[in-house]
């Protein structure tokens, strides 16, 4: 996908919010930089790796001065690292919130001194802070969609038929939750497929390992695995190979995110399929921010359109991953 990709995003309004508008929101004066917060939550993966990255990059033709932050996995180190930005009086704050309930105390806070806050590739609760309201935007992908198509890619490939162990992302994430949602409501159609475990791997793919080497010992008989994230898959393809289990043949695995080992799995037969979930969000940032600044209005969710990638695409796209 890269950069080139995110050129080609659909600007769509979600949740019944229609196009938010800055009214209730904090200004930006125009001028020829501005300093922008970004609180990253991790930088234990390629794809947070690769996020970072962009959002490092398009700060240098922005005209932004970028206060980088990591919370290194915990919500509550976010939520003091957005307060120090805050009491830094950055400009704008571009927040990657870990959890969808703990960032909220943080996003109030920002707009309370007058920061206004962009969200990337994860939201809050939306029941407790509003797009438009008490924060900008969410610019991220459809992570139910993201589900809904891991789901409909594995009946196919299974015939409808097999037993299915589901690795969780970060517990109370958006992505986990609504990865979730979107998958299991595709399986509950198909009474040939079973999920018999669901738990969480955090999104880290030794954890993923760890956690599908503890299922496989409850549930020797598996012949499905979903990941929320490919690092999880990666970790549970090891764990099934040290259990004398052949990826691709015993077991179908598919994932969520499209980095280049996933790619490499799929084009080596030991992963089925992947949905794209793009982590260069510096660009789109970019072009959102320059358009709060002029007075446009911003749709309550900026959503990023992601490819799929299955035996069929993976080597030819290889460029794609990350």
């Amino acid at each position: 996908m890269r950069f080139a990709s995110l050129t080609a995003i659909a600007l769509v309004a979600t949740l019944g919010a229609g196009v938010a508008s800055a009214q209730g929101l904090p200004k930006l004066k125009q001028k020829d930089s501005y300093k922008v917060g970004f609180a990253q939550t991790e930088s234990n993966n390629p794809w947070r790796i690769a996020e970072t990255k962009s959002m490092q990059d398009i700060a240098k033709t922005c005209g932004w001065n970028l206060v980088y932050t990591d919370a290194a996995g915990s919500a509550a180190k976010q939520v003091a690292d957005v307060e120090s930005m805050i009491a830094q009086k950055v400009d704008l704050i571009v927040l990657a919130p870990r959890e969808e309930k703990p960032l909220i105390p943080a996003v109030m806070k920002a707009k309370k001194a007058g920061i206004p806050v962009i969200l990337v590739d994860r939201n809050v609760d939306q029941k407790l802070a509003a797009a438009g309201k008490d924060y900008v935007t969410f610019i991220g992908s459809d992570f139910i969609d993201q589900g809904r198509r891991a789901a409909e890619w594995l009946v196919k490939a299974t015939g409808g038929k097999g037993t299915i162990v589901e690795l969780e992302g970060t517990t109370g994430s958006s992505p986990a939750n609504d990865r979730k949602k979107g998958f299991d409501d595709v399986i509950k159609k198909h009474p040939g497929l079973k999920i018999v475990a669901s738990q969480s791997g955090d999104f880290a793919r030794d954890k993923g390992r760890q956690v599908m080497q503890t299922l496989l010992q409850a549930h020797p008989d598996v012949t499905a695995v979903y990941a929320h994230n490919d690092e999880m898959a990666i970790g549970a393809i090891a764990a099934l190979e040290a259990a004398g289990k052949k990826p691709g043949q015993d077991v179908t695995v598919v994932s969520i995110d499209g980095t280049r080992d996933a790619l490499t799995a799929i084009a080596a037969g030991k992963m089925g399929a992947t949905v794209q979930s793009s982590p260069f969000f510096g660009p789109v940032s970019c072009e959102t921010a320059k358009k709060y600044i002029k007075g446009e209005k911003i749709p309550a969710w900026v959503k990023v359109e992601d490819k799929f990638y299955d035996k069929s695409n993976a080597q030819a796209n290889m460029a794609d991953g990350y």
